[in-house]
């Protein structure tokens, strides 16, 4: 029997299709719900599945940004082919994109049973969600919002692309939250910063879905399940992508700092009552 059933795999894809680009931990919701379903957030195939249901997200990414990636990938590749075209922003900016993935990619491969282990545990969760909100509020507090995207530099996306680090060893602090936070101490505009976010998200979840299929088809869950999960992540995540961009347009990140905090608290009220199981 399928460790996660169909109509469990298309409520996960809709968690992960709203919470993987907002800044408030597609894992910590993703665990919270399987959690409250009965689910065991610690087997192996669970844990790809998860891993694997990103990829959903990320396609959505690809879509909506297909004109900027063409773009980027037009760049690269003639940056590549001719030495006069390496002194374009877009041809930089790709190769940055791939340098400030090696950073997580190294402490994920090195890590991955202490972050499948004890740093699983919905306590972490709790916590990184709580701590993560009051380093979202000071960045967005301290940061001068003056650079765009055009201004973004190679230092800007090493810093930006190591922080999602943060997310990977404490889940609940959130891939987002980390890299939009960075990005606002480092003085990119929110709009600049949410779509740096984005585009170092194509790598780093692509990357770690492909890494854990193989535990999710070859554990407890079957096919179906997941090729569901995956299909509800990439529309939800699309229409979230869209509704982001225009709201930290206009808006602080204030209203998704006092989210965290209540949904923190309200993990920590579950647990320490026992209706759920770390």
């Amino acid at each position: 029997m399928s460790a996660i059933g169909v109509g469990q795999a298309v409520i996960l894809g809709i968690v992960e299709g709203v919470t993987e680009f907002l800044p408030v931990s597609s894992t910590g919701h993703l665990k919270i719900t399987e959690g409250l379903m009965g689910i065991p957030v610690d087997d192996a195939s669970v844990v790809g599945f998860t891993a694997v249901i990103q990829v959903g997200a990320i396609a959505a990414v690809l879509v909506y940004f297909f004109k900027d990636i063409v773009r980027f990938a037009t760049a690269w590749g003639r940056g590549l082919a001719h030495r006069e075209e390496r002194a374009s922003h877009d041809y930089k900016f790709a190769w940055w994109v791939i340098f400030a993935t090696i950073p997580i990619v190294v402490v994920g491969l090195a890590a991955k049973p202490l972050i499948e282990g004890t740093l699983a545990s919905l306590w972490v969760v709790a916590g990184s969600l709580i701590v993560g909100s009051m380093v979202m509020w000071a960045a967005d507090q301290m940061g001068r919002h003056r650079r765009g995207e055009a201004e973004i530099t190679f230092k800007d996306s090493m810093i930006v692309g190591s922080s999602q680090i943060l997310a990977l060893l404490f889940p609940g602090f959130s891939r987002s939250g980390a890299t939009m936070s960075t990005a606002l101490i480092r003085d990119l505009d929110r709009v600049a910063a949410t779509r740096l976010s984005f585009f170092l998200s194509i790598p780093a979840l692509t990357g770690a879905g492909i890494y854990e299929l193989k535990d999710a088809l070859g554990g407890g869950v079957g096919f179906v399940p997941l090729a569901v999960g995956t299909v509800v992540s990439f529309v939800v995540a699309y229409a979230s992508i869209a509704w982001l961009l225009k709201y930290v347009a206009k808006h602080s990140f204030n209203a998704f700092v006092v989210y965290r905090i209540v949904i923190g608290l309200v993990l920590f009220g579950l647990l320490g009552a026992g209706v759920l199981d770390a």
